[in-house]
């Protein structure tokens, strides 16, 4: 009939299903983002890995004055699950930016503090741990801001082997990267124990009637001189006593095993700061090329 109007009908979406119109919203997709899982980035297993080792090299450095064992201990814990950390993403698939630059970071501000410290019970040497830390950060800051930048976004460990075969070597190949860093970690440790162990490094360890002994260095751990404990039998006297009585010759062997590896990963520095640096400025002539280009009107 003319005068009857038609009962509106369902409308129909692009998918060829029916929808309601009439006065109900359209909760389709909407229904279908809400069933979408949110995940806690936070408290992915690598990331929990990540925030233990923090806590272990806290607890490092609250030992490392005046407990050389217990401090290596913990310290050496920290450092061996970085590559745990790395296991657990690849096993529950979770690898994450956030924890690629946790995991960075953590390495850079552990190794910082332990050389930090090396300076002070070592201060003729101290211009040489300034250097080791500065060219650390130096070269993992350029290198992860050129991969995020000119690798659209990409891991820093994935280096083409036509731009540097050393740091493909390094980055792709688990067990070169597992051996570097363990070595390198444990060059440090080593002369950590070192600076406790050896009058030959420490000269304030010489007893105090031999004339090679001289001025105790400012800064030694080992330096018995104290305001605050000045009684033989306190507590930090019995631990320098036993820490004094530590033998030299394992810490020596593992400083001789792990210096030849050690210097190979600072050249590995220098050459990822090289590669990087030029990886931007070549960025940089693109874009200075691309503004000369006549804007369209």
């Amino acid at each position: 009939m003319d005068g009857v109007r038609p009962r509106k009908q369902p409308a129909k979406a692009a998918d060829g299903v029916e929808r309601k119109i009439n006065g109900h919203a359209d909760l389709g997709d909407r229904t279908t983002a809400f069933a979408e899982p949110t995940e806690n980035i936070f408290l992915f297993w690598p990331n929990v890995i990540g925030y233990s080792r923090i806590v272990l090299a806290i607890a490092s450095l609250y030992y490392m004055p005046l407990h050389p064992r217990t401090c290596s201990c913990l310290y050496s814990i920290s450092c061996l699950l970085d590559a745990l950390d790395g296991l657990a993403a690849r096993q529950f698939n979770q690898s994450t930016r956030f924890g690629a630059v946790l995991d960075m970071i953590t390495d850079r501000c552990t190794t910082s503090c332990l050389l930090v410290f090396l300076s002070s019970a070592f201060p003729r040497w101290s211009i040489v741990f300034q250097g080791l830390i500065s060219l650390d950060f130096a070269s993992h800051y350029m290198h992860m801001y050129a991969t995020l930048t000119m690798g659209s976004g990409q891991s820093h460990k994935k280096i083409d082997q036509s731009r540097s075969r050393l740091l493909h070597l390094y980055y792709n190949n688990r067990t070169v990267l597992f051996v570097f860093c363990a070595l390198n970690e444990l060059f440090f440790i080593a002369l950590y124990l070192l600076s406790f162990s050896s009058p030959m490094l420490s000269p304030s360890l010489l007893p105090a009637g031999d004339k090679a002994a001289g001025t105790a260095q400012p800064g030694n751990p080992s330096y018995a001189s104290s305001l605050i404990f000045a009684t033989p039998g306190s507590a930090w006297a019995m631990e320098l006593a036993r820490a004094n009585k530590m033998n030299s010759f394992w810490p020596w062997v593992l400083a001789g095993v792990s210096s030849p590896v050690m210097l190979g990963k600072q050249i590995l520095n220098v050459v990822q700061l090289v590669k990087a640096s030029k990886w931007l400025a070549e960025g940089d002539i693109k874009a200075r090329r691309a503004e000369r280009l006549p804007k369209k009107k």
